[in-house]
């Protein structure tokens, strides 16, 4: 069957009596402007990758082609060199001069604070100041970066005078200031702050929340953790996965494992890091059957564990004293799921090894480490030596001015008996100039949290504690308790 020929139809050619319409305006995408997109696009993809001299590259190119770069050029490349201090610290700066000479970093807010954030993050604070100082229009954002650059960089007080001089706050602000002083260890400061939050009526947000939530994990104020709870059930955050994940972490810390236990079940949908803060939280209060069966569980959910998930799951094995276990567990991450090895994993196979008197294995893998051991995994050995003394001595070589290594190496030769080596520890840690440092705890009383610390009497019931625990020594005595350690060096205060 042949395909019939296309003829095309006579065109009749009109001719134009009338004079031709005016010209119409540009549209409002005009060709500069789309060039300067195309340019900022290009730059914001090498910087999103960390390939900031590319970024600059392009920017340079993009001036000597005639093309002005804009604000949204601008806050990219501060954003990529914020994110990358390593790289942005050196070009950031000159970046910075250019924005300066088109006036952007005073009249912009938008770039004014992109500005304050990358210095922030450079720990340039007194850059930051100048920038924020000079900036002709502030907003909430502006102020709340300079504060958490303030935060960031513990200037707690300069980041608390800028939050009163603030002319309007909102609950980013408020958050910034709470969850900077987590990040310090300030526990009990974030607490005050967010009770002034609420008696001002501020709303918290999620991030709030996450952020109190921590303090009272790590300061163990089930009390208060429980009223947080409370709050959260009242209001919009019971079904946000992060606070649930806080709440989890804040139950197992405290040591209410049957809580943080009804929480992930109650939990509508979780993530992965709802199922290592369980099997974590498992772990390490001694549940250490239950913990496995979370992590067997989150494989049947489709569930892919990663490095975390191992270390809950090794830290169960080792509490448990299951070495063929732990062992095979750590074979399947390396071998099966290829996730390499961290000192956090290394230091549970070492604890594995310890707590089940093999000592010798113990000191092989931390030899062969790829990394130097930590505190943790020197402190796993350590616990568990009595009379090895080819390991007192790897690790005092390893560790010659450490004081967690003088301080447990002490104990170890007094619980042997061994009075004079410890004398001799105490003697050398005085010649080095190595000061222990002072252990602090913590205690809730009817919603009051009292800190005590070594040597320190400065409590205002000192007198009745010292009084009780003469007491209570004189009733351990009496029913002929052997104490290991002098009662004194038990006292927290």
């Amino acid at each position: 069957m042949s395909i019939p020929a296309f003829t095309a139809a006579p065109v009749k050619i009109q001719q134009r009596s009338s004079p031709p319409p005016p010209p119409q305006p540009p549209p409002s995408n005009s060709p500069l402007e789309a060039t300067t997109a195309s340019w900022t696009s290009s730059i914001a993809h090498h910087c999103r990758n960390g390939r900031l001299s590319k970024a600059v590259s392009q920017f340079t190119r993009m001036r000597t082609s005639g093309i002005e770069p804009n604000h949204v050029t601008f806050v990219t490349l501060f954003s990529g060199c914020a994110h990358f201090p390593s790289q942005g610290s050196l070009l950031g700066p000159s970046i910075h001069g250019y924005a300066r000479k088109m006036g952007l970093d005073v009249d912009n807010v938008m770039v004014g604070t992109a500005v304050i954030d990358m210095y922030s993050k450079f720990g340039e604070m007194g850059l930051a100041r100048l920038c924020f100082d000079h900036m002709g229009i502030r907003n909430k954002v502006s102020w709340n970066t300079i504060i958490n650059g303030y935060m960031r960089n513990g200037e707690l007080e300069e980041a608390i005078k800028l939050f009163d001089e603030m002319p309007a706050r909102d609950a980013v602000s408020w958050t910034v200031l709470i969850d900077g002083f987590v990040k310090k260890g300030r526990f009990e400061g974030a607490l005050e702050w967010f009770q002034e939050m609420q008696m001002l009526g501020m709303k918290p947000d999620f991030v709030t929340m996450v952020a109190v939530l921590s303090a009272v994990a790590n300061l163990g104020t089930v009390g208060l953790g429980m009223w947080l709870h409370r709050f959260i059930l009242m209001h919009d955050f019971r079904d946000n996965i992060r606070i649930n994940n806080s709440l989890i972490d804040m139950y197992c810390k405290c040591g209410c494992v049957e809580f943080a236990c009804q929480v992930f079940n109650n939990m509508p949908k979780r993530s992965l890091v709802s199922w290592n803060s369980i099997i974590g939280g498992l772990a390490c209060n001694a549940r250490a059957e239950e913990a496995l069966n979370y992590f067997l569980l989150m494989h049947n959910d489709g569930l892919k564990p990663d490095g975390m998930s191992f270390t809950g799951a090794l830290t169960a094995c080792s509490h448990a004293g299951l070495v063929d276990e732990g062992l095979k567990l750590f074979e399947s991450m390396t071998q099966v799921y290829k996730i390499p090895p961290r000192i956090e994993h290394y230091g549970c196979i070492v604890d594995l090894y310890s707590r089940s008197g093999r000592l010798k294995e113990a000191l092989q893998v931390v030899k062969n480490m790829p990394m130097k051991p930590n505190e943790v995994v020197i402190g796993s050995l350590l616990a568990a030596c009595r009379t090895f003394d080819e390991l007192m001595n790897y690790i005092y070589n390893l560790y010659p001015t450490g004081d967690f290594n003088f301080v447990l190496l002490s104990n170890i030769y007094a619980a042997m008996g061994s009075w004079g080596g410890a004398s001799k520890m105490r003697k050398k840690m005085k010649d080095l100039g190595v000061q222990k440092r002072p252990g602090i705890s913590s205690v809730e009383v009817n919603g009051v949290i009292h800190e005590f610390m070594a040597g320190d009497r400065s409590h205002s019931d000192t007198e009745s504690i010292y009084m009780m625990l003469d007491h209570l020594s004189h009733e351990l005595r009496a029913s002929s308790h052997a104490l290991e350690v002098e009662f004194q060096e038990l006292i927290p205060f």
